[in-house]
């Protein structure tokens, strides 16, 4: 009887166990499917255009003068 039991419930893990394995390893080749399709029908982005812009951005001096003392003001507390 005892055996029974011990029997039924190593089949029972080993059912559950392979049942996890097997989704998972479902789960990986799906994803891995998917991003290489996405990366077939998405088109290349270029990055061109963000090395021709200017990383410095012009401020005006009365948005200079604002920041400026908003600095002063916080560094005196």
């Amino acid at each position: 009887m005892e055996s029974l039991l011990v029997s039924g419930a190593l089949t029972l893990t080993l059912f559950g166990m392979g049942f996890v394995f097997v989704f998972l390893a479902l789960m990986v080749v799906v994803t891995s499917g998917m991003s290489i399709l996405l990366a077939k029908i998405q088109p290349e982005t270029n990055d061109a255009f963000a090395l021709d812009s200017d990383p410095i951005i012009e401020i005006d001096e009365k948005t200079k003068t604002i920041i400026e003392a908003a600095i002063k003001m916080h560094t005196q507390r």
